[in-house]
């Protein structure tokens, strides 16, 4: 059954509105997409507000809307401002759901064999749900992505095909039910409903859906469908009836049985093509390793329907042929009757974003071909692939590249079929952050980089601010952390190998003044939007490579451009050619600013903004019933702890008796808080 999307406008809702260089990048870029230019390129100096012109313009053309970000923090953060812009549209959060991913691989030198280890974060897939079942049932909505959203996804059309609709008075037998929720990739069980689940109880079925933390009750009477409910998760009270129940799958890759059945049939064949290959060559480790493997996980999925990388046999689930492209995020987004992209791209970023989308398939492909030749998968496994770029480029339709520093890519095609429209000047009157370079060795009158940076962090601390400094190793990142911790500095680092979720938690509680410095390599650069920072400390400007390229400083230079009080140390014994040119495109920027604030008779203001994240939403509803209920109890616990602990108890296990696990669950991990808040108390009377 085909889903009609339902046609909802984009409505912005904005507190202000476009200034500065903001309304004529609007009415150009509109202009661009209504003339058909299928590139542009928004060129904003950092902190001009490309995010509002971008929202601006999709409120104007009415198109749902790709906005594509190079690192998971940054598309977050994208999030936060759209959903911000646009209350009452669809927004969703599109990337990877790995919080750890170690893929698999070969290493033919050492004879290492690497197996697949992933850790899966399961609010961002029930967010990834979320974002393609709106796409499929709506056109007002804008997904931010990261660059996994050019990574294989199921059919759409399968997707939507296999759902399960329940109307009010249908009939309906209860093990019917059941075994309905299981085709679509429900898991039943008897303790708490979490996204995917469902259970059974007496006449009623409770089924949590994947892409919304709410529970559907269905009640069932005479072998018919007597009421449907939607109930709070957490509290579990009655929401409202409703008429018709529709379920989308609990995964995103869906195969009919008689598809699995044709897919089994051609593994097999597959299989048997490689295994004569392997035997002419007579390569007998590795035509005993591929038989036993690819039997073993023919044999699972026959038998339960998955296993262990089930992913690499995806070509023949789908049906497609061997070098065709796998279906992506891209092909759940609305598309003409002529099959063209009906949607805008926006890549954010776009100098970085655009190489990282350019460079995935070649990564892919050269992992996968050595577990192939060494007869750990089948060949039809490289088919389990990211889109090459060219195949990227014939999928989304016009595009806007936002940058302050567009690479040749976007500035070429731009200029070929586009054409490039510059925004520099700020809405709040901000200029380009004064540049001041200092050398990086010590003399005897100068203390060297770091203890210079120390001295200008207790200025910029005692005024109420915060500072950025950039290192060139992950390493070199902790030490200066754990050197500025000693100097009784309060001061964190940040960088890739922490967690997605944690990372944006500490970024927001640097704006939030939990602590004063924040140390980081090349995860500071690109659209981190931190006003409170009035200070950035560049260690090593002179050491020329990608970290300290024209690029990377420009954009590590505009991370001070949101504050009145903006500086930047340049710590270089040398001026690079690099540095160079960095310096010469700020003094230029520098000097329209100024001249436009003298002209309008503007006085610069630092930029006020909200400090929130997505992460209020990835934390669950069951953690804030926790927290208020701690809220309530903290003070009578501390008046009477055993007291309190006895009547938790009692309703915990009253709510198990009554089979209400949600509740029982709530109750235990209160206890468990508040007990450990008496521990905490019992130390802290020790100590004194």
């Amino acid at each position: 059954m085909k889903q009609s999307r339902t046609q909802g406008q984009f409505v912005l809702r904005a507190p202000y509105e476009p200034a500065g260089d903001q309304p004529a990048a609007v009415d150009a870029l509109t202009r661009g997409l209504e003339e058909g230019m299928p590139h542009q390129t928004l060129l904003g100096a950092t902190g001009t507000g490309k995010t509002f012109t971008v929202a601006n313009v999709i409120a104007r053309v009415q198109k749902p809307t790709l906005v594509i970000a190079h690192n998971k923090t940054l598309a977050a953060q994208l999030a936060q401002e759209y959903q911000e812009f646009f209350p009452e549209n669809a927004v969703h959060y599109f990337v990877s759901y790995y919080d750890f991913y170690q893929p698999e691989a070969y290493m033919p030198i050492t004879d290492t064999y690497i197996e697949k280890e992933a850790m899966i974060n399961k609010e961002i897939e029930r967010l990834r749900h979320a974002s393609t079942q709106a796409l499929l049932t709506r056109r007002d909505v804008i997904v931010v992505a990261s660059v996994s959203c050019i990574y294989g996804l199921g059919s759409p059309e399968e997707y939507e095909k296999v759902h399960l609709r329940v109307d009010v008075g249908s009939a309906r037998q209860r093990t019917d039910l059941v075994r309905e929720l299981v085709r679509i990739h429900f898991t039943r069980t008897g303790a708490d409903l979490t996204p995917g689940l469902f259970r059974a109880r007496g006449t009623m079925l409770e089924v949590m859906p994947v892409n919304e933390r709410v529970i559907y009750r269905m009640t069932l009477e005479g072998g018919r469908v007597s009421r449907i409910e939607e109930l709070d998760a957490v509290t579990r009270e009655i929401r409202h009836e409703l008429p018709t129940l529709f379920l989308f799958p609990a995964k995103h890759f869906i195969t009919p049985e008689n598809e699995r059945k044709r897919a089994l049939h051609d593994i097999a064949d597959e299989l048997k093509e490689q295994l004569d290959r392997f035997k002419r060559e007579e390569k007998v480790l590795e035509y005993e390793r591929l038989k036993r493997r690819t039997n073993h996980d023919m044999a699972l999925i026959r038998e339960v329907g998955y296993c262990n990388g089930i992913e690499n046999y995806s070509r023949h689930f789908d049906g497609r042929k061997a070098g065709e492209p796998p279906h992506t995020l891209l092909s759940y987004f609305p598309h003409t009757a002529t099959g063209e992209p009906d949607f805008l791209t926006v890549i954010d970023e776009s100098h970085v974003t655009i190489p990282q989308l350019a460079g995935m398939y070649a990564g892919d492909r050269s992992r996968k071909k050595t577990l192939v030749e060494h007869g750990f998968r089948l060949p039809s496994a490289i088919d389990n692939r990211p889109l090459r770029f060219e195949e990227f480029e014939s999928r989304v339709g016009p595009r806007i590249y936002t940058s302050a520093t567009p690479a040749e890519y976007e500035r070429s095609h731009s200029a070929e079929a586009g054409q490039v429209v510059e925004q520099i000047i700020r809405p709040t009157g901000l200029v380009d952050p004064e540049l001041i370079i200092r050398p990086i060795v010590s003399d005897t009158s100068y203390p060297g980089q770091v203890k210079d940076l120390i001295r200008e962090t207790h200025v910029t601390v005692e005024a109420g601010e915060r500072v950025l400094a950039t290192t060139l190793t992950k390493k070199m990142a902790e030490d200066l952390s754990e050197f500025l911790k000693e100097q009784g500095i309060r001061a964190e680092y940040l960088h890739s190998d922490i967690k997605t979720i944690e990372r944006i938690e500490i970024l927001s509680n640097f704006r939030r003044g939990t602590f004063d410095v924040l140390v980081g390599v090349n995860l500071l650069r690109e659209g981190l939007d931190m006003p409170e920072v009035s200070l950035v400390g560049i260690l090593d400007a002179d050491k020329e490579g990608f970290l300290r390229s024209e690029t990377s400083l420009i954009q590590t230079i505009g991370r001070a451009a949101r504050n009145v009080h903006g500086r930047v140390i340049l710590y270089a014994d040398t001026v690079t050619p690099s540095l160079r040119a960095a310096i010469d495109e700020t003094e230029r920027r520098r000097t329209i600013q100024l001249a436009y604030n003298k002209k309008h008779k503007i006085t610069p203001k630092t930029i006020k903004k909200a400090i929130s994240d997505i992460t209020e939403q990835l934390r669950t509803e069951h953690t804030r019933a926790v927290d208020t209920l701690m809220d309530i109890d903290k003070e009578r616990y501390r008046k009477k702890p055993k007291t309190v602990i006895k009547e938790k108890l009692k309703q915990m296990n009253e709510a198990v008796q009554r089979l209400d696990f949600e509740t029982a669950a709530i109750l235990r991990d209160e206890i468990r808080l508040l007990e450990e808040t008496g521990v905490d108390k019992m130390r802290e009377k020790k100590r004194k």
